[in-house]
């Protein structure tokens, strides 16, 4: 590794997790559609717009949806074409809960997609270099992907890219994936359990 002028370390980005990092998103985006458009296409399942506030979006809807996702999810990430390591969670009912409680006594509103936008929730851990790079090519890769949307977040000890999938729909639950920086990993753990799991 090359020195700056400075004598700290030149940072490189490594090409190959850059690429991996942008399979995983495409085929995370490809699999929402996929589970998206079998659970509410189908005809079987009321569509409920969740562009609106939690007050329009029964509960029923979201846990029904969760426990579907939770029972085929590993399914379809097996069709997936993913060469990067990565982890992943359905959030549980007790934590969907404690979300719903906290956003339905804010005084002010907000549509239900864009705050209940984890239930799927996918994270990858790259180097320094690798997360200022991908950060780098997200807005290239909203664009050409057609993703929800991505941003950093960094406060309270929490610091991670957040990046979005919707496929254009306000009827699909809007899924997560997090890019950590390997530096990062033990403050975002303990923010976890300190901010997180309250309801355990």
């Amino acid at each position: 590794m090359g020195k700056s002028k400075n004598h700290e370390p030149i940072r490189v980005a490594n090409m190959d997790k850059i690429n991996q990092t942008k399979q995983l998103v495409s085929e995370i985006n490809r699999v929402h559609h996929e589970f998206s458009s079998n659970y509410f296409e189908t005809g079987r399942i009321q569509k409920i717009n969740l562009s609106r506030t939690i007050a329009h979006v029964p509960a029923p809807h979201i846990y029904t949806y969760r426990l579907a996702l939770h029972e085929s999810i590993n399914d379809y990430l097996m069709t997936a074409n993913i060469d990067i390591k990565y982890f992943y969670r359905v959030k549980t009912r007790e934590s969907i809960d404690d979300k719903i409680a906290r956003f339905s006594s804010r005084e002010d509103q907000y549509p239900v997609n864009n705050w209940l936008n984890d239930i799927f929730g996918a994270r990858i851990i790259l180097g320094a270099a690798d997360v200022k790079t991908v950060m780098d090519c997200l807005d290239d890769w909203e664009n050409e992907l057609e993703l929800k949307n991505w941003y950093l977040r960094d406060k309270e000890g929490y610091r991670g890219l957040h990046v979005y999938f919707k496929n254009k729909s306000n009827f699909y639950f809007p899924w997560e994936l997090q890019i950590w920086d390997a530096a990062d990993i033990q403050s975002n753990i303990q923010n976890h359990e300190k901010f997180k799991r309250n309801f355990v």
